[in-house]
């Protein structure tokens, strides 16, 4: 049958087609287009197929019982007729309707015949189809599949480049872009359907579709022809999406979930190329908007590659209608935020990409900012790729920004809450870095920001961001691990004080607590008009109590540091107000005891030295860590702390809490430095100064000290413990600690307390200057007190640490006697225990059993005897001419002192010391002679009632003047004609001339006013003084002749017998002269 015969024949069946539908006779309807779909097919390819298709799609009573299919195969070169020209060999598709039917396939010109007729029936008469749809796409496929076309962009077939499976004559071959081009035109007219025939199509595709799927589970190939048509379908039918949107997407999300990647790839493309084309048609309604994206959302899913298209398709809407989205940002933010621990790296990027541009550039536009902050958490939350979370705390910081700029446009507090909550949780994350981060996010974001925020939203924050926050930190340090990090991943070097999670967790202790101080600090006008503000405060105290304790080093001083800042008096506050000016006092005062009682039980606390039992603990197991000692810096902010806080207790401190701060500074100036750090401490030895915390002690006693100089009764109390306190300080000079510490295998450095020692000492000399004549400074015997303090140095002297100490306490002592002597003097009772100390002391210094160095210079020797004259003057314009005040027997031991100051006999048990460089103190030597001179009866000075002064002074001195002659004789004559040492011969000659001034200055009293004794006693020494002349010293015969003119009116009667020969005992006195 020639060509033009077999297209009659095929218009003829198109028409047949087209009535029977129109008239509902599906059977007959179905038998026409079941015969051309077999003429279209190869030789019994079609049987298997077609019959199968039919029975399924043509119901029994559609049929009728007992009828037959018809058959057209003679008329359409079917099996019965002779071969005809082929023009295309392939292999068949697979499908289960198939049954046997491998082997290659072939295709003549009149099958191509008849798969146009059946091209233009579906073209022409789609619309009276309905179920047959399915019987056309069925044949259809299958000829697609043997001519090896394969669906590209958009829906539409081409023939493969290379097709090995394939074989296609070049008559065929120009058929292939005609064949293609009429299978577009027909998926193409589908816009012409009305919505029943159009669901009948897209009913066919999806059903042809899903026997694809279930050969693609076998592994085979698919067929992707249903996929791509109905992408065709669904571009073509855009103007009235709502009608097939639903049908066409669900299913391609069901080719979505394939596990074969080829028919899940193609779905994709489908899906994201509908939903890219949709929302370009223009603007849509709220529902029409949401409809388009809700499949782009479900795409989400376990296989990788389709979460990237899903991805790419996101991107590409945001940059070509990121501006229309007015209501599809919740279904975009979902899809960008839907990540998972599954997927990698490249797939965060992705999804992170698209957040960044929606940040960047959408944020005026998007009605749900909430869900914008939750979704760039999440991506900071992710933890398999760390560049993006902390990038996307950055993104959180750029929001907040945002928001603080449009804060009257937005609702925005529950914004501010979504925003600090989800930094809060990231303040928690495992990993250091975003910690940190976030930390620093959150807490700037607050302290930048919070202006902007309503009372109750503050209120908010407190308890439901920053105190929370700090509990878990705190927990989740306690539970850190103490194993030692050694790879972060990609080669980060870790430094050794963060190479444990404990230590990075420590790192984040410290910055959460430091934030939420400095919140309290910068925002403390807007907080204290919250009404549970003392509820926050004393949390945080107590937060700020827990860390000072921490046996790390990093936490407990940043915890002080915390505690400084939020007791900081701000510039609008001076007064320093916790509840602001208009508070009662009572409340304000409640807070600050509060914060007093938290720094003594962290100075208590941290400065308790370890048990005996820990000590042994630790020796045994030679695991010194245990040995927890406050570092020098952490005591140091504690002890800074207390000037400030106790500006704001200072009516309220009482004696006991005086005791309080006494016990925490002596433990913390007690405590030892670790000799790894004392190079940072400890100053050179040649520049021997405070150190900080010694420093801060005494800035602290400092202030203590000048507010009881001008504070209220209750500070005035205190005075004494205060003296008490200082003078303790005074004694580490010579003795640091008071007393020795046990010694440990521990390198542990002592310090040097000179300085330190120093300065309390003075500090107590000045207090007392200023505060002596205090009824409770007299009552508490102070001077006493400061005397037995002194009495150390003063005791050592040479033999100090340092010669600046004894120094400055012999100094000390002239300053607190000249102001307390007085004093004592007219209140009797309150220091009659003090004269014995101060006699010892004046005694054990100025015959100190120490000796001077001998490197000393002739000058520095100078110098310290004038410290002994400044002391012996003391005695004779402070003490003697009081001596009707003071105890007989302190006076005694004052003349004995000055008896023996006032002669210096050779020490050396050698009678001939010649190579002796040691100088005599001639200069105190006299100076004790002098005050000896001065309260005996001399010159008709007039002294209070009870001269016990003179008769000891001038007994003293006669008996004290034969010692020393005797003893020059006796070494004279032995050391024969080598001469003595030059100090030997200065002591003769001084002595002599003491005796000479003596003498003359007994003749000038009145002869009542001599006890007898006296006399006897001078006379009694003229003897050893005729032994001197056989001295061969000039210097001495000089002296010896002063003294024995003197001695000239001795040997004469008493003056009152011989008042009538005076003239002549003139000349005989002008005789010796």
């Amino acid at each position: 049958m020639d060509e033009a015969a077999t297209e009659e024949i095929l218009k003829i069946m198109q028409q047949y087609t087209s009535l029977c539908g129109r008239l509902n006779m599906f059977t007959p309807r179905d038998a026409f287009i079941t015969a051309m779909c077999k003429g279209s097919l190869p030789p019994h390819y079609t049987l298997t197929v077609l019959s199968c298709t039919f029975s399924k799609v043509s119901p029994p009573h559609m049929r009728g019982e007992g009828t037959s299919t018809p058959t057209l195969g003679p008329y359409l070169g079917g099996d019965e007729t002779p071969r005809q020209q082929v023009v295309a060999v392939g292999t068949p598709l697979p499908t289960p309707s198939l049954g046997a039917h491998q082997g290659p396939v072939m295709l003549t010109a009149k099958n191509l015949q008849c798969m146009r007729a059946i091209l233009g029936l579906a073209h022409s008469h789609g619309a009276v189809l309905g179920t047959a749809w399915h019987l056309v796409l069925t044949t259809l496929q299958h000829l697609v599949w043997i001519l090896g076309l394969k669906p590209s962009t958009g829906g539409s077939l081409k023939a493969a480049p290379k097709n090995d499976s394939s074989v296609i004559t070049t008559a065929a071959m120009a058929d292939l872009p005609v064949l293609s081009t009429m299978l577009s035109r027909l998926f193409e007219s589908s816009q012409y359907l009305d919505d029943d025939a159009l669901h009948h199509l897209i009913d066919a595709l999806c059903k042809l579709s899903s026997e694809s799927m279930e050969l693609a589970y076998n592994n085979r190939e698919p067929s992707l022809f249903a996929v791509a048509k109905l992408l065709e379908t669904g571009l073509v039918n855009l103007g009235r999406v709502e009608v097939l949107w639903r049908p066409v997407t669900q299913h391609l999300l069901e080719v979505c979930a394939h596990p074969h990647a080829r028919m899940r790839e193609w779905g994709a493309e489908a899906l994201t190329y509908l939903v890219k084309a949709a929302l370009n048609q223009g603007a849509h309604s709220e529902a029409l908007q949401t409809l388009l994206l809700m499949p782009l959302v479900e795409m989400s899913s376990t296989h990788l590659d389709i979460r990237q298209k899903q991805l790419d398709c996101t991107l590409a809407l945001l940059h070509s209608n990121g501006e229309a989205l007015s209501f599809g940002w919740p279904q975009v933010l979902t899809i960008v935020g839907s990540i998972s621990e599954a997927h990698g790296d490249s797939l965060i990027r992705s999804a992170f990409q698209c957040l960044q541009l929606i940040v960047a550039d959408f944020l005026p536009v998007m009605p749900c900012l909430q869900l914008c902050v939750e979704t760039a958490a999440k991506f900071g939350s992710q933890n398999q790729e760390l560049n993006v979370s902390l990038t996307a705390i950055g993104l959180l910081w750029h929001m907040a920004d945002y928001l603080y700029q449009n804060a009257e446009n937005q609702n925005g507090d529950a914004l501010w809450m979504c925003l600090f909550q989800r930094l809060g949780e990231l303040c928690v994350d495992p990993r250091s870095a975003v910690r940190k981060s976030a930390g620093q996010t959150l807490f700037s974001t607050i302290n930048a920001h919070g202006s902007v925020l309503q009372h109750e939203t503050w209120q908010a924050v407190l308890w439901q961001v920053l105190f929370p926050l700090l509990d878990r930190v705190r927990t989740l340090s306690g539970s850190a691990s103490t194993e030692k990090i050694n790879d972060m991943g990609g080669n980060i070097l870790i430094h050794h004080s963060r190479n444990t999670a404990q230590k990075q967790w420590a790192e984040t202790q410290v910055l959460t607590l430091s934030g939420v101080a400095r919140v309290f600090h910068v925002k403390r006008d807007l907080l204290q008009t919250l009404g549970d503000f003392p509820k926050a405060w004393m949390l945080l105290l107590e937060f700020i109590e827990n860390s000072a304790l921490s046996k790390n080093n990093e936490v407990s001083l940043s915890a002080l540091k915390s505690f400084q800042e939020i007791l900081q008096i701000s510039k609008q506050n001076p007064e320093g107000a916790l509840l602001g000016s208009s508070s009662d006092p009572q409340g304000e005062a409640a807070l600050w005891t509060n914060a007093w009682r938290v720094w003594y039980n962290i100075g208590i606390e941290s400065t308790r030295p370890p048990s005996d039992s820990i000590v042994e603990d630790a020796r045994s197991t030679n695991n010194f860590a245990l040995l927890y000692i406050p570092s020098q810096p952490f005591l140091t902010a504690l002890v800074q702390i207390f000037p400030h806080l106790f500006q704001h207790i200072k009516d309220r401190f009482g004696s006991s809490d005086f005791h309080k701060f006494a016990t925490v500074v002596q433990n913390a100036v007690a405590a030892p430095i670790h000799g790894e750090a004392s190079p940072i401490i400890l100053p050179n030895l040649a520049e021997v100064m405070l150190t900080h915390l010694q420093e801060s002690v005494l800035n602290a006693m400092d202030a203590l000290h000048k507010e009881a100089l001008a504070g209220t009764e209750n500070l005035q109390v205190m005075v004494p413990s205060i003296f008490g306190q200082l003078l303790s300080f005074a004694c580490y000079a010579c003795q640091a600690h008071g007393k020795p510490r046990p010694k440990h295998h521990v390198d542990w450095v002592a310090l040097n307390f000179v300085p330190f020692g120093e300065r309390a000492m003075e500090m107590a000399v000045s207090l007392y200057v200023q505060t002596a004549q205090w009824p409770i400074v007299i009552q508490a015997s102070i001077l006493h007190s400061i005397i037995k303090s002194l009495h150390m140095p003063l005791s050592m002297k040479y033999n100090c640490p340092s010669p600046s100490t004894w120094k400055l306490a012999v100094n000390s002592l002239l300053a607190v006697l000249r102001v307390g002597l007085p004093i004592a003097h007219t209140n009797a009772v309150h220091f009659k225990n003090m004269w014995p100390d101060l006699a010892v002391t004046l005694e054990e210094f100025l015959f100190s059993s120490s000796n001077p160095p001998p490197t000393q210079s002739l000058e520095e020797q100078q110098c310290d005897e004038m410290l002994d004259c400044k002391v012996v003057q003391l005695i004779k314009e402070c003490l003697l001419p009081h001596s009707s005040h003071i105890p007989k027997e302190f006076v005694l031991r004052i003349v004995a002192l000055l008896n023996k100051g006032s002669i210096h006999s050779a020490t050396s048990s050698t009678p001939v010391d010649t190579e002796s460089t040691r100088k005599l103190r001639e200069e105190f030597a006299k100076a004790c002679f002098e005050t000896l001179l001065q309260f005996s009866f001399l010159g008709g000075i007039v002294l209070p009632e009870g001269s016990v002064v003179n008769r000891l002074a001038v007994t003293s001195l006669l008996h004290r003047f034969q010692e020393v002659i005797c003893h020059y004789v006796e070494d004279e004559q032995l050391s024969g004609k080598c001469p003595l040492p030059r100090h030997r011969m200065a002591e003769i000659s001084f002595v002599l001339k003491a005796v000479a001034t003596l003498t003359a200055s007994l003749k000038k009293v009145p002869p009542d006013n001599v006890e007898q004794s006296v006399w006897e006693q001078l006379i009694a020494l003229y003897p050893h003084l005729v032994s001197c002349s056989t001295s061969t010293s000039a210097q001495v015969c000089r002296s010896l002749r002063e003294a024995l003119h003197e001695y000239s009116d001795l040997l004469a009667p008493p003056r009152s017998s011989l008042r009538c020969n005076g003239p002549a005992n003139d000349q005989e006195r002008e005789r010796h002269a």
